[in-house]
């Protein structure tokens, strides 16, 4: 048995394991922009951090007034997404060293993230991350996005775990309030620093105020053992 005893870590994508935010926002900017929106800026990207990209583009077509259908708007959304991230995309370093100090304990690992199931699967197979993070769910294979528990719940049955047995690693306020309300353990790594201290964050278990910069795979891994 792995020194974590029958822990299981669940993933989040989208900063959490991956630097993607910076790639949905253009995305998001050029999706826009065909549809004759302009101005989108970072700011405005970020009230969307933490929500499925369904989600996402369904807020949209009512806040911008689109004529679009939802589902062309999410297909179009995530072709962009895809076009910028054959370019590459950026694993965290410390979460790649984290995903491999548990894969050598042995611990089950999932991915859980509100994007599409294409684009989760295009981006753990291109960063190398598929070599241990063989189980993915998207947002769009349950019934709700966070900050509904379904996602991690999903994650937790296809790995055969308890879900207070599962520890999620998340970077957005949503997805540890959808950890918590799924009874599972949270370590938080704040994507957008400034919602650090806000009321979402208050029920994860370990809080890195200083996100990525804070985050250590050594330091997580040896919490993870005291937590076990």
């Amino acid at each position: 048995m792995s020194d974590l005893g029958s822990t299981s870590v669940i993933f989040d994508l989208d900063g959490t394991l991956v630097d993607s935010e910076p790639l949905y926002f253009e995305a998001g900017r050029r999706l826009l922009a065909e549809h004759g929106v302009t101005g989108f800026t970072w700011a405005d990207h970020e009230k969307y951090v933490g929500i499925s990209t369904l989600e996402t583009v369904t807020l949209w077509k009512d806040t911008y007034g689109l004529r679009a259908g939802v589902g062309d708007l999410l297909a179009a959304k995530n072709r962009h997404y895809l076009d910028l991230a054959a370019d590459g995309i950026r694993v965290y370093p410390e979460m790649r060293a984290f995903v491999g100090l548990l894969a050598a304990d042995g611990v089950p690992m999932a991915v859980a993230s509100g994007s599409s199931r294409e684009a989760i699967t295009a981006i753990v197979t291109a960063t190398g991350l598929d070599a241990h993070l063989r189980t993915v769910v998207s947002a769009d294979e349950v019934a709700q996005g966070k900050p509904a528990p379904d996602v991690f719940l999903e994650a937790a049955r296809r790995l055969g775990a308890a879900p207070s047995a599962c520890v999620v690693l998340e970077d957005a306020g949503p997805g540890v309030v959808a950890a918590h309300t799924a009874g599972m353990r949270c370590i938080a790594v704040p994507y957008v620093a400034a919602e650090a201290d806000g009321p979402q964050f208050a029920t994860a278990e370990l809080l890195l105020r200083g996100g990525q910069e804070e985050f250590s795979a050594r330091s997580a891994y040896a919490w993870l053992r005291g937590a076990a």
